[in-house]
């Protein structure tokens, strides 16, 4: 398969599934307000549907969508002084009306509805003569504060045009990066850097899926040499979009495999390469899924390995870290990480204890686990593993270094049905036991 086909390939499996299911729930909630502000049941007029949805950059699993619903405003004098929260409770109560069985709740700036594998935001606002938008923000008392997503909408369609398409090709490809190695970036700030970088360089303005490998490098690239700062301006409207984690690591990360990955062009070993940076939703080699499954119906060890995605919508947006603690008779003697960075061996007969150092997760969620055992002497004992599994509440999980191999720890947060937040390490044993 030609570079072209990869890729072509690896978009079309990241274009949203649940579209149709999507566009209902929009339509109930408009519904709703157009009925209680209105008395009207239009499920259309009076919305704006905002966001990676809106901006058209959002890929399956998206699980945090926008509305805009605008209030009539001959409403104002009613909510202008002092009375976003109760804009915010009216809303939600227009929306329990009429569908009282839905998980409602009020959140600082909007009304959050929760259904099983995504939740849609409304904000409730007031159109302005210009089309920004004035909206409510409860804190401190309560504030009005304006945005103005039409223009950043129509920026991100305008460049997208002037460059082949390509703007928001990126941008679902680099949300596939992002939810693959946990880089908690908020989809607005990915749209962003995407726009700004294409914005930089004509290379790409004629081009298209046959230099998509070079096209990601040099994006990576030019992530990996953004100097570190704590926000930047959205295109259009140049509302401020902070940066709540560094992502330059990872972006060079990035960049040297896709290297890696132009350089085994032509090999059967090209497609693992890009599935290394962008997951799962990267086509798979045909003919070595073949030779991999022929291989399983004889194999005398079980393949027991499970993968999150199968269980629930990943869309990272916090950040999640762990590391270890290795010990022997009970005494620590290295953090993991430590080990790692200065390549000290792992050797077996040690207790590994992992836990959460680091977690950005608002609210309430869970944790689960996923411990996997790579190599020989992994399928030679039949220990592949690799369920994933809840945790037991304590946020950490205790591992025995038995034997051989590339073991691999992974821990996932779950909100609201949707991973949220995830990490991985590599553990290394390196002599049998």
């Amino acid at each position: 398969m030609s570079v072209a086909n990869m890729f072509v390939e690896f978009i079309d499996n990241l274009a949203i599934e649940n579209t149709e299911t999507i566009s209902s729930r929009y339509g109930e909630l408009t519904t709703a307000l157009n009925k209680a502000f209105r008395d009207t049941e239009s499920k259309t007029a009076n919305t704006l549907q905002v966001g990676s949805f809106g901006r058209k950059t959002g890929i399956n699993g998206i699980s945090d969508l926008d509305i805009l619903y605008v209030i009539p405003k001959s409403k104002w004098d009613t909510y202008k002084d002092g009375k976003q929260f109760k804009l915010l409770q009216d809303v939600k109560l227009a929306i329990l009306n009429r569908y009282p069985k839905t998980n409602v709740r009020i959140d600082r700036l909007v009304v959050t509805i929760i259904y099983t594998d995504f939740h849609v935001e409304v904000q409730p606002v007031f159109e302005q003569d210009d089309g920004s938008f004035k909206y409510p923000d409860t804190k401190n008392g309560g504030n009005w504060k304006i945005t103005n997503p039409r223009v950043e909408m129509e920026a991100v369609s305008e460049l997208d045009s002037e460059k082949n398409s390509n703007l928001r090709q990126l941008c679902k490809m680099t949300r596939a990066w992002k939810n693959k190695h946990g880089v908690g970036m908020g989809g607005l700030l990915i749209d962003t850097l995407a726009y700004n970088f294409l914005k930089s360089t004509s290379e790409y303005d004629t081009k298209s899926f046959l230099c998509y490998d070079q096209f990601n490098r040099d994006f990576f690239k030019y992530l990996s040499e953004l100097s570190k700062q704590d926000r930047y301006d959205a295109p259009g409207s140049r509302q401020h979009v902070k940066v709540k984690n560094a992502f330059q690591r990872k972006a060079k990360k990035a960049y040297r495999l896709c290297v890696k990955a132009i350089e085994a062009e032509g090999t059967k070993g090209v497609y693992d390469k890009w599935k290394k940076i962008f997951g799962r939703p990267f086509p798979a080699n045909v003919e070595l899924a073949k030779e991999s499954a022929l291989v399983n119906s004889v194999a005398t060890w079980d393949d027991t390995e499970e993968f999150i995605e199968d269980r629930y919508p990943v869309d990272i947006r916090y950040t999640l870290k762990i590391d270890s603690d290795v010990k022997q008779n009970g005494f620590r003697e290295h953090r993991l990480s430590d080990m790692l960075t200065r390549m000290i061996p792992l050797l077996p007969r040690k207790t590994l204890e992992f836990e959460i150092v680091q977690i950005s997760v608002p609210g309430d969620y869970s944790i689960e686990w996923k411990v996997l055992n790579r190599g020989d002497e992994a399928r030679k004992r039949n220990k592949v593993r690799g369920q994933i599994v809840r945790d037991a509440g304590y946020q950490r999980k205790t591992e025995p270094t038995l034997f051989r191999g590339d073991h691999i720890v992974e821990c996932y947060a779950i909100q609201n049905g949707v991973v949220v937040a995830k990490d991985r390490i590599h553990v290394p044993i390196s002599t049998n036991g």
